[in-house]
């Protein structure tokens, strides 16, 4: 594939160029401020969205979020435009963008947005087969350590409780408790769980990153008539669910069909689930896992 153009700083330059220098503080300390998006026949999926809570991490680190954010949001459209020779027009794309405050020494924030084609073999399989997960040791940070409405790449317990799961139960995913023992999210997704005489629950927003897929399938479950709550979710509520949930940007929706080794609901996809995947699949004008599939085999 040809070399694509990225933003950083101020200028357009190939991608296979891009660098941070080893004493930018978002490598030093991991001071990161991320979100990424992804397209849907080329365009941009819930840019606002993504854009304000952009601004509201910005804030929340003390960095010029209304100048950051006027900049990716300039700079996201003009990554499309100046690649849209090098992607495919059924493909689809995950855009990165990032703030660090940078280098002491430049005393100015690196920024920077780039892209690459979203990696589908990485869950195709899993729209039809579900996922497994594990409910880890490794608790999620706490709100007065690390605010969980804070989208940044400071995330060294998410690589530790995935390399937790990944040793008990090879392939499967983490998922995270909070300080009181509930359920918070899976490492990189939102949670949910489905019971048949709630509905939906997901944890409440105030303790879990505010997930824009998350708003995305409140609002397709408001459409179905599926009751939507939030809640504290105890760990044996959510291995006992009829159906379970991750939610993210780039797979929209996946089924969890075990948990710490345990069947969820019959260990199968359940009816919840691809009544909300199609739902999503027919807000977006795509269908989620046939695309998933066909480039995921395209690309082997």
């Amino acid at each position: 594939m040809a070399d694509t153009s990225a933003y950083f700083n101020g200028n357009w330059i190939p991608t296979s160029e891009l660098r941070i220098p080893v004493d930018d503080l978002g490598f030093l300390l991991g001071a990161t401020i991320t979100e990424r998006l992804r397209t849907f026949r080329g365009e941009v999926f819930r840019l606002e969205a993504h854009l304000e809570r952009l601004r509201q991490s910005l804030e929340l680190v003390g960095l010029d979020s209304a100048k950051i954010t006027g900049e990716v949001a300039r700079a996201i459209p003009e990554f499309l435009q100046r690649n849209h020779g090098v992607i495919d027009a059924d493909d689809d794309w995950s855009l990165v963008a990032f703030a660090t405050p940078g280098s002491p020494r430049e005393n100015r924030p690196t920024i920077c947005v780039h892209g690459f084609p979203l990696p589908f073999s990485n869950w195709a399989a899993q729209y039809a087969a579900g996922v497994s997960v594990v409910i880890s040791s490794v608790r999620q940070m706490p709100p007065d350590c690390l605010p969980p409405q804070l989208k940044c790449r400071s995330r060294m317990h998410f690589y530790l409780a995935d390399r937790e799961a990944a040793l008990k139960q090879p392939g499967s995913r983490a998922i995270l408790l909070d300080q009181d023992g509930h359920i918070a999210e899976a490492t990189t997704a939102n949670v949910l769980v489905y019971r048949e005489h709630e509905g939906l629950i997901s944890p409440p927003p105030e303790h879990i990153l505010a997930g824009v897929s998350l708003g995305v399938l409140q609002e397709l479950a408001a459409s179905l008539n599926i009751p939507f709550t939030n809640r504290p979710l105890t760990p044996e509520e959510f291995c006992s669910a009829d159906e379970a949930l991750l939610t993210s940007t780039s797979v929209c929706i996946l089924p969890i069909v075990e948990c710490n080794n345990a069947a969820i609901g019959n260990r199968r996809p359940g009816p919840i689930y691809h009544r909300l995947l199609t739902a999503w699949s027919n807000l977006v004008g795509v269908n989620i896992p046939n695309q998933a599939q066909r480039f995921a085999t395209a690309r082997m």
